[in-house]
């Protein structure tokens, strides 16, 4: 069996990606608050493996890891992803300027709206996207696209001409999916795809819901035949180990496989106020005021931490 990782060309893009691609939102501090020093050299190990694709966020605060994880490799060999919340033209040209200027690149592959849900959403970020056509037109970056946890944005956007990329939400619990089923979210992505969209997924494992059975759930997103990558949070070198052996279809021992069985959980310190900042920012209903303070909804959270972002006591953290 070749043991190497498979790339497939992002849609119509000139794009090339490994299926796997390395999600940065776990190693950092919204999540496991690695030091850059060792969440870029997780990242290295990952690119001298074979992955070439990483997967940011303005929101993620890991632009630095991937600075230090690609100074002195060759930037042609690195496909990088980014997104921001931006949706008028000035702003949009700031998010993609500091994203040059923090990762020391000279141009991005691939900008997106982050979490988008409809069409009426994209509309109201079309000055946005006004400014990402220049920037593609100027080679600042090479494609477009929208992320979301929504069937109906993916449909929407399917028929969007400027947009290049989709970074839709799916797992087969359907963790996460605002507004239906795994089915739901694999006919509109089939849709997406034939009309000649760049399509790689996130959340297959539910955002660690799913770890337990790890190999079932990586390998019902991996076996789709019109996903062409999939991000995957990593925070440690087994299982960035785990991770590639799966992608590249081999057998590994069950001591990895138990290094690797960490069921996280949002935990929300006892100093919360009850602000209700997180309740707001949550786009899936996880999280309510309960006698004062915030309490997480387990069956409804997909462990993206981004309700931290917003927590102005810091006392809620991704575990």
């Amino acid at each position: 069996m070749n043991h190497t990782i498979e790339t497939r060309a992002l849609g119509r893009t000139n794009i090339r990606v490994s299926r796997l691609c390395f999600g940065t939102l776990t190693i950092g501090p919204l999540q496991a608050n690695l030091s850059v020093d060792e969440g870029a050299s997780l990242i290295r190990s990952a690119l001298q493996r074979g992955v070439n694709f990483i997967d940011t966020a303005e929101l993620y605060g890991t632009y630095p890891y991937v600075r230090e994880a690609i100074s002195g490799i060759c930037r042609s060999d690195v496909v990088i992803a980014s997104r921001s919340y931006s949706y008028t033209y000035e702003d949009m040209q700031k998010s993609v300027n500091e994203a040059l200027r923090a990762m020391n690149t000279d141009y991005l592959d691939l900008f997106m709206l982050h979490e988008q849900e409809s069409a009426l959403t994209l509309k109201g970020h079309k000055e946005a996207v006004r400014y990402l056509e220049d920037a593609r037109k100027s080679g600042i970056i090479r494609a477009i696209g929208v992320s979301t946890h929504h069937v109906q944005c993916v449909k929407d956007a399917a028929l969007i001409d400027e947009i290049d990329v989709i970074h839709p939400l799916l797992n087969h619990s359907g963790i996460g999916i605002a507004d239906g089923t795994p089915e739901d979210m694999l006919k509109a992505i089939e849709f997406a795809y034939k009309q000649g969209k760049g399509i790689y997924a996130m959340k297959a494992i539910g955002g660690g819901a799913l770890l337990k059975d790890v190999e079932r759930a990586l390998r019902f997103v991996i076996d789709q035949p019109f996903i062409h990558s999939v991000a995957v949070g990593i925070k440690t070198l087994d299982e960035l180990e785990m991770d590639i052996a799966i992608f590249q279809g081999r057998e590994f021992d069950e001591s990895l496989r138990e290094r690797t069985r960490h069921n996280k959980n949002l935990i929300i310190e006892p100093w919360c106020r009850g602000c209700g900042k997180c309740v707001e920012r949550c786009s899936h209903g996880a999280l309510r005021l309960v006698n004062g303070r915030s309490e997480v909804d387990n069956e409804k959270c997909v462990l993206c931490g981004y309700c931290q972002a917003v927590c102005p006591e810091v006392c809620m953290k991704v575990v």
